[in-house]
């Protein structure tokens, strides 16, 4: 699950939230390490001051690399489509 917040500009930032629903400790660190990794590159792809959260769901203690790149891939795309979206506007009724 990814979320994006904009800011006032600087460099994108990203966050990661890993709960115990997706394992131990050890699975924990271990999603945290690739999810890290997998995210450095895509950065870029983001604009100035996004900041971005990534939600680990229990099923990324499996996932394999490619697997979880895939799903990151389609969560920034789904945040970039929705932030693109003009906001408001008027209501039809």
């Amino acid at each position: 699950m990814v979320h994006m917040h904009g800011s006032d500009g600087g460099a994108p930032r990203a966050g990661l939230v890993v709960s115990k629903a997706v394992g131990g400790s050890v699975v924990r660190h271990r999603v945290s390490r690739r999810l890290r990794h997998l995210l450095a590159p895509r950065l870029g792809e983001l604009p100035a001051g996004a900041m971005l959260v990534v939600r680990a769901l229990p099923p990324a203690a499996d996932a394999t690399s490619a697997e979880l790149g895939d799903d990151l891939d389609a969560g920034i795309r789904g945040v970039l489509r929705k932030q693109a979206k003009p906001q408001g506007g008027a209501r039809r009724g």
